[in-house]
C-alpha cells in the first residue's frame, strides 16, 4: 500500500503522510483523531513528505561533458571494438575461420596482429563448423609459432544456437568478463532460421546482443556471404546494420585479403593480404601426411618494393615476357585504369624468371628486381599485389 500511495502521490503531485507502524490495513485518519486526538492527526499531516522524484532517463551533454567521456575502447585497434557486435565474413574457402582463429589467439595474447595494436582479453571461440579440425589447427598454431597457444584463449566444441535462449544463457555463465566470444559460424548458430527475414534475423541479434551483455565484452559472429560476394554478409541488411565492426575476407586465386568493411571511428576500407601457410603435423598409419593450415602475412608487394633497383638488361628482356603475360590478364583490379590487363605479382616473377639467361637459383632473384626497377620508373603500374602496363 505504501508503494502505491507513492506512485499516486507521485502522480498528483502530492504529498504522503503515513499512518504509525503496526496499525491495522484499514486504519485510517478518521481512526486516528477519534482514538489519539485532532492534535496528533495534525501533527501525522504536518510531516507529510513527497516521495523522491525518479532519476532522469536523459542526460543532456554540453561541449565539455562530451570532451571528458572515455575514449573508445578497443580490442583490436581500428578494427575490432572491446564492446559490442561485430562481424568476419567471407566466401567459402576464402580463410575466414582460419584468419578468425589467428585473432582470437592474438587477443588472448595480447600480441600485435598484423601491426594492429591489440589489448589483450578471455576468448571463448566456438566452433560449430568443422569442430574435429580445430584440433589440427591449434597444433599448426603452435609449430608455426614456437610456442603453445595462449591460456586465455577456451575453444567450445558443443552444440549451440542462438535460437535457444537457454543456450545463450548456460553459454553466457560460463564466459569470462569482457571476453571476446567467437560464433563460427552464425549459419550453424542458427540453422533452422530464415536468414533473409527481418523477424528470424531481430531474433537472432536480440540473442547476440543477451549474450553480448552476459559477459559485455564483444560478440563476433563468422558469417558467409551471398551468392554475389559484392553484396557483404549474406541474410537481411539488418544484421550489416547492427554491427559495430565488420571485417571482410576475399579470394582471388591463391591471394587472399582482409579489410575492415565498418568500424565506428576505424580505419575503413584498408586492406591487409594474408596467405595460408600448410604445417605438416605427422604422418597416418596409410602414409599419408597430416596437415593443417596457419594464417601469414603475404608480403609479396613490400618484397618487390624493397628490393635494390637492377643493373643491366634485365628489364628489358622481362618486359617482353611480360608483354606475353599481359594478353591473359585480367581487367579491373583495383588501382589499374578499367581496361588494363593485370597479372598477379608473383605468377609475373615465375614467368620471367623462366626468359632470363642467369644461374637457376638467381632467376626468381633478378626477375623481383627487374620488375621492381619497371615499376619505379613508370612503365609498369602497381597496387595491391596486381601489376599492369602503364
Amino acid at each position: 500500500m505504501e508503494k502505491s500511495a507513492a506512485e499516486i502521490a507521485q502522480a498528483l503531485g502530492a504529498a504522503v503522510a503515513y499512518m504509525p507502524q503496526g496499525e491495522e490495513n484499514n486504519f485510517d485518519a478518521n481512526d486516528l483523531a477519534q482514538r489519539d486526538g485532532a492534535d496528533v492527526l495534525a501533527e501525522l499531516l504536518g510531516a507529510a513528505r513527497e516521495p523522491a522524484k525518479p532519476a532522469q532517463r536523459y542526460k543532456l551533454l554540453g561541449a565539455d561533458e562530451l570532451r571528458n567521456l572515455p575514449p573508445l575502447a578497443w580490442r583490436v585497434r581500428g578494427v575490432l571494438p572491446a564492446v559490442g557486435l561485430a562481424a568476419l565474413y567471407g566466401p567459402s574457402a576464402s580463410g575466414k575461420s582460419f584468419l578468425a582463429f589467428d585473432m582470437a589467439a592474438a587477443i588472448a595474447e595480447g600480441r600485435r596482429w598484423f601491426d594492429c595494436r591489440v589489448e589483450a582479453a578471455p576468448v571463448v571461440y566456438a566452433a560449430l563448423e568443422g569442430e574435429a579440425g580445430f584440433k589440427l589447427r591449434a597444433q599448426a598454431w603452435e609449430a608455426s609459432r614456437g610456442r603453445a597457444l595462449p591460456n586465455g584463449l577456451r575453444m567450445m566444441l558443443q552444440p549451440f544456437k542462438l535460437t535457444e535462449p537457454q543456450d545463450v544463457i548456460d553459454l553466457g555463465a560460463v564466459v569470462p568478463a569482457g571476453a571476446v566470444v567467437v560464433l563460427d559460424t552464425l549459419n550453424r548458430a542458427a540453422p533452422t532460421a530464415d536468414e533473409n527475414s527481418s523477424r528470424d534475423m531481430g531474433e537472432i541479434l536480440e540473442a547476440a546482443k543477451t549474450l553480448q551483455a552476459a559477459c559485455n565484452g564483444l560478440v563476433l559472429l563468422v558469417h558467409h556471404t551471398g551468392k554475389n560476394a559484392a553484396a557483404g554478409l549474406r541474410g537481411h541488411s539488418s544484421l550489416f546494420a547492427a554491427m559495430d565492426a565488420a571485417i571482410e575476407v576475399s579470394r582471388e586465386g591463391d591471394r587472399r585479403e582482409w579489410k575492415v568493411a565498418k568500424s565506428k571511428d576505424g580505419m575503413d576500407g584498408e586492406a591487409f593480404p594474408f596467405k595460408l601457410q600448410v604445417e605438416t603435423l605427422g604422418v597416418e598409419a596409410t602414409g599419408e601426411a597430416i596437415t593443417s593450415c596457419v594464417v601469414m602475412r603475404d608480403t609479396a608487394v613490400e618484397d618487390v618494393k624493397r628490393v635494390k633497383l637492377p643493373q643491366g638488361g634485365n628489364q628489358k628482356i622481362v618486359l617482353t615476357a611480360l608483354r606475353t603475360l599481359f594478353k591473359d590478364g585480367t581487367t579491373g583490379k583495383p588501382g589499374a585504369p578499367p581496361l588494363a590487363k593485370c597479372v598477379e605479382i608473383e605468377a609475373a616473377v615465375t614467368f620471367a624468371a623462366s626468359a632470363l639467361l642467369v644461374a637457376p637459383d638467381r632467376k626468381a632473384e633478378r626477375a623481383r628486381e627487374a620488375i621492381t626497377g619497371l615499376v619505379a620508373r613508370g612503365v609498369l603500374g602497381c597496387n595491391e599485389g596486381w601489376i599492369w602496363m602503364a
